[in-house]
């Protein structure tokens, strides 16, 4: 009888720290998981993984059956970080937009740009290169598109190409069409010879100051207008 009690005594022991030491396992395999899962969730927020990512991306929109504007691109990242939604063209993009009878009103294009999706805001980057449907050209190195407040700008150095002129400076504001546009801080304007050829091409500087009154267009495309600061 006394060795089975003596057994029984040691089975008991036994059992007992058999479940505590199963819980302590469970336990340390718990912490353990939980920290490779924070780990985890760290390591992907640190590199903001996007959600979605398409190559050769090429799509239009449409309003009432017509096409607005088509955006083609070779990559498309889109990112959804802290309620923050917007897609990233990393390798550049060009939109193009359309009136109701399909002629092109604008153009934008750009080695990078982002569009700021709750927004309705978009940002060009690097060699940026927007026409309207006059003719006109601009570049500049950054350039926003608010579409709410139907607006274009930049604080940045710009040049306007014209048929017979080129305009520079500094800071630019357009609609979205880039019919009605400014230069707030005129640097240059260079009259164009088209009627010759590249040997014989000349051109005048007539302004060339570091500070200058600011030049709005006006709707028409014709004939500028100074405005004093």
């Amino acid at each position: 009888m006394k060795q089975l009690r003596l057994d029984s005594k040691i089975f008991q022991f036994i059992k007992n720290n058999s479940i505590a030491a199963l819980l302590v396992g469970v336990a340390i395999l718990f912490y353990a998981c939980e920290n490779d899962i924070e780990k985890i969730k760290a390591f992907s927020i640190d590199e903001n993984l996007p959600i979605l990512e398409v190559k050769d991306f090429e799509t239009l929109h449409t309003d009432s059956g017509q096409i607005r504007y088509t955006l083609k691109a070779p990559v498309l990242f889109r990112f959804e970080n802290e309620g923050k939604d917007y897609i990233e063209f990393p390798e550049g993009m060009e939109l193009v937009k359309f009136d109701a009878n399909k002629n092109i009103v604008s153009s934008l294009k750009s080695d990078y740009a982002k569009q700021f999706i709750k927004d309705n805001k978009w940002e060009a980057k690097n060699n940026v290169i927007a026409t309207n449907a006059q003719g006109d050209t601009l570049k500049t190195e950054l350039l926003i598109w608010e579409e709410k407040e139907d607006k274009i700008y930049t604080d940045e150095y710009v040049q306007i190409f014209r048929p017979d002129e080129v305009w520079t400076g500094v800071g630019f504001t357009s609609d979205q069409n880039l019919s009605n546009w400014r230069i707030n801080k005129l640097k240059g304007i260079f009259y164009v010879d088209v009627e010759n050829n590249e040997e014989n091409s000349s051109s005048s500087v007539i302004s060339d100051a570091p500070i200058a009154p600011e030049i709005k267009q006006k709707p028409s495309g014709g004939e500028l207008q100074f405005e004093k600061q």
